[in-house]
């Protein structure tokens, strides 16, 4: 059975005729009667009674209009969403992103995102940056948003191979345990001198934090009493809440980390940003699930890094 014959039986039925049908169709009539008649060949089963008066379908052809009508109203709903698909009104995207710009410039584009496209599911994972970029390399995400130390070198590494787009700077400031909750705000950096400093694990493939942090105690000839590493940020703060080690961490807005037991404060003198990049495939921003994502966060795909 063919789409195309369920089109021909269903105008018949409706013209009443197979003349009618005939011009509705914009068909002579033989090759109309041919393919109703194939149907019917096909499906053993009698679909229309014929008469002087015109055609009436029979018990299973009202049951075959009823399963048509249905099937048509499905493609009239897949084609219409296909096209969504295609002008990047409907589909879905996955973005790799690290846990500070979770707690921060997420959440807002998430929501300007929804407003503009509702249509499109937005699906979230969280890895440090190295993993997000092999997710990004890998296929297995749409997009990843990072952040570096030195965004310069980040670029001139990964050009090739990365659709990278700036989005902004990351403040770094003080993370200290909550019975530092009188510190002075901002909070002198010799204040880290002598102190149990926390670091997120450093990789060579994205240098980040743990770079920056190093470069500017080093600026300032401060040494921490220990460095106490952990893989990620999100898995050093219970050692800060708890009160074992101090940290210096980005804060997209000067109140994420203000969801955690710790105090926060602004550092003097104030040590460069960090810089959050969303990263795409070669071609990626071609995609217009992409490009309407680029468009929400308010960032030009076509004024890159």
């Amino acid at each position: 059975m063919e789409l195309r014959q369920l089109r021909y039986f269903a105008a018949v039925v409706e013209a009443g005729s197979f003349t009618a049908a005939a011009s509705v169709l914009h068909l002579s009539q033989p090759p109309l009667s041919v393919a109703i008649g194939k149907l019917e060949s096909e499906l053993g089963v009698r679909l229309l009674e014929r008469s002087s008066r015109g055609v009436e379908p029979t018990s299973a052809g009202r049951h075959l209009l009823d399963g048509a009508t249905r099937i048509f109203g499905e493609l009239e709903i897949l084609t219409s969403t296909m096209k969504g698909y295609a002008d990047g009104a409907a589909g879905s995207l996955t973005i790799a992103a690290v846990p500070v710009l979770m707690w921060h410039r997420l959440p807002f584009l998430l929501r300007a995102h929804a407003a503009a496209a509702p249509n499109v599911e937005i699906r979230l994972v969280d890895p440090p940056p190295w993993e997000a970029i092999e997710l990004l390399q890998q296929r297995r995400v749409d997009a990843a948003a990072i952040i570096v130390a030195d965004h310069q070198r980040f670029v001139a590494r990964h050009r090739d191979v990365l659709e990278i787009v700036d989005w902004g700077e990351i403040p770094l400031v003080a993370v200290l345990p909550p019975e530092e909750a009188t510190a002075p705000d901002p909070i002198p950096l010799s204040r880290f001198e002598g102190s149990p400093l926390l670091l997120p694990r450093r990789t060579a493939a994205v240098p980040s934090l743990p770079e920056a942090v190093e470069s500017v105690l080093g600026l300032h000839g401060i040494t921490p009493s220990a460095i106490k590493t952990t893989e990620t940020i999100q898995a050093g703060l219970p050692f800060v809440e708890a009160g074992s080690a101090w940290a210096i961490l980005p804060d997209p807005d000067h109140a994420s980390l203000h969801r955690f037991n710790v105090s926060v404060r602004r550092l003097k003198p104030e040590p460069p940003p960090l810089r959050a990049l969303l990263l795409t495939r070669h071609g990626g921003l071609e995609d217009p699930h992409l490009r309407e994502l680029m468009k929400t966060a308010g960032l030009s795909p076509g004024n890159p890094v």
